[in-house]
């Protein structure tokens, strides 16, 4: 007997499996092996079944679909007599074949083929598309795709530095002392350790005292832009003024709920107030503890006129960002420890820990804590749990300090090797911003003979990342890049370097 031909003697008591939605009621009769074995090429053809992916056990699917082992079977021999899946002892069924389907090509796709297109095996095909014209939300995935043998793009952290046993001892201690209750849906604001512990560290190290009731915990510090420009929009704030040169990924987050992002230009002493004001914006977005891509502070004059104008009712969103990394200077306090009812501030761990973490804290005055709270809830219901009790847990027994210690003994060996290279490579480049933070900006006060972003598109072309200056600028400003040390060895980074100097010299 065939048992490929075996159907159900009563079709009403058919079944389904929630493996590709397969029901037996529509395979013809006599016919479930080709039936099944078609539904599997498909699947496999448009991508459903990546290749690597594991199919289901014979006995499991077969007792899913109610059907006999032998249908199952005999369809897996097919495919892999064809050559599209393949068995791996204890291993399972895998797919061994790639999807054949057509992809729609968007503007996205567009941006990430160009950048896929500048490697060195590909040099005649430069990912002008990537830098050329305005840069789009998507530029910054298309440049994180885009293969390179040297990655120097700011933002970047040693996340080979990772403390993965500090991690893994948290977690387990957090996991000893969970109960069945604290894997349910927690509190929208945040875990009431994690926020206590958020709270004790912004005392320590930012000059912040707050209440842990008043922290959010937020996805990062673009979720926490997210938040803000929906609750400053409720609030009739459809205008946030912001540095320039300043973040484009931030510009572009405010960007997103906001109408307008007019720029303040940035010198020595940070954001010019005389400016900010001329905007009229009745908000602004500073980085003041390490503006980037600068790394210039906000000095102490700058700093009680901006005071002066919150206190006329202006409202600042202050991104603590690189707060903790810094080498050469003193600390300085926060600006929320100054006039906490005037300033949003928001930090995360992204730099300090991992960017994958996803977590962040928000504070907010007290007439939007509601709103915030509101946004929050209706956005996700709150972070994964065990994730902010692990942080809390490292936090509060002093392993964060002690991984920030090491990590600014390596960040400075790193950056100094950068500036070394700068010196030797790029003579007649200007650094800014090395007293602190994770990058460092190099303009070109005599010039150079090519776009910032053409000389970008050409380090791309040869195997090194960077970003221009000018994604990051809309005022006039000196031709430049934004160089990141923090995930790069002393070796690599002077290569990198190596490389931009080599192509400045023949532009020249």
């Amino acid at each position: 007997m065939n048992r490929s031909n075996q159907q159900p003697d009563d079709r009403s008591k058919t079944a389904g499996a929630d493996f590709l939605q397969l029901d037996t009621a529509e395979a013809p009769p006599g016919g479930l092996a080709d039936w099944l074995a078609r539904h599997l090429r498909q699947a496999i053809a448009d991508g459903r079944l990546p290749t690597g992916g594991r199919l289901p056990a014979t006995r499991v699917l077969a007792g899913e679909l109610r059907v006999s082992r032998g249908v199952v079977t005999d369809a897996y021999r097919r495919l892999t007599e064809e050559g599209q899946i393949a068995g791996r002892g204890r291993g399972g069924t895998i797919v061994v074949a790639q999807a054949t389907r057509a992809t729609q090509v968007t503007r996205a796709t567009q941006v990430m083929q160009a950048a896929q297109a500048a490697q060195p095996d590909h040099p005649a095909r430069p990912a002008r598309a990537l830098f050329d014209g305005d840069p789009v939300p998507e530029s910054f995935d298309a440049l994180r795709a885009a293969p390179a043998r040297i990655d120097l793009s700011p933002g970047r952290p040693d996340l080979a530095a990772f403390p993965r046993a500090a991690w893994l001892r948290a977690e387990r201690a957090v996991l000893d002392g969970l109960s069945p209750h604290d894997l349910g849906y927690g509190d929208p604001r945040g875990t009431p350790a994690l926020r206590q512990a958020v709270a004790h560290w912004l005392a320590r190290n930012r000059g912040i005292r707050v209440d842990p009731q008043d922290v959010l915990i937020v996805a990062g510090t673009a979720q926490a832009l997210a938040l803000l420009g929906q609750v400053l929009g409720q609030d009739g704030i459809r205008e946030v003024a912001v540095e320039d040169p300043g973040s484009l990924g931030v510009r572009q987050h405010l960007g997103h709920w906001l109408t307008a992002t007019p720029p303040v230009p940035v010198d020595a002493d940070g954001i010019r107030v005389d400016a900010l004001r001329a905007t009229g914006a009745p908000a602004v977005l500073l980085t003041p503890a390490h503006q980037f891509p600068t790394g210039v502070v906000l000095g102490g004059g700058r700093r009680r006129e901006l005071l002066r104008w919150a206190g006329e009712g202006g409202l600042v969103i202050e991104d603590d960002y690189d707060a903790e990394h810094r080498y050469d200077r003193p600390p300085v306090s926060a600006l929320h420890s100054a006039v906490p009812e005037q300033v949003c501030y928001t930090g995360s761990i992204s730099k300090l820990l991992a960017p994958a973490l996803r977590t962040g804290w928000l504070l907010v005055p007290s007439r939007y804590r509601e709103a915030a709270l509101a946004a929050k809830r209706f956005a996700d219901l709150g972070n994964a749990v065990l994730p902010q009790l692990v942080l809390a847990r490292l936090m509060e027994s002093g392993e964060l300090e002690r991984h920030l210690r090491l990590l600014r003994r390596r960040h400075r060996r790193r950056r100094d090797a950068m500036i070394a290279a700068i010196g030797a490579e790029l003579p007649g480049a200007a650094v800014h911003g090395a007293a602190a933070g994770l990058h460092l900006m190099v303009t070109f006060p005599g010039g150079l003979r090519c776009s910032d972003t053409a000389l970008a598109t050409a380090a791309l072309a040869r195997g090194v990342k960077v970003q221009p200056l000018s994604w990051h600028a809309r005022l006039p400003h000196p031709p430049g890049l934004v160089l990141g040390y923090a995930a790069g060895a002393p070796g690599e980074i002077a290569e990198g370097v190596a490389v931009l100097g080599r192509l400045v010299r023949e532009a020249g």
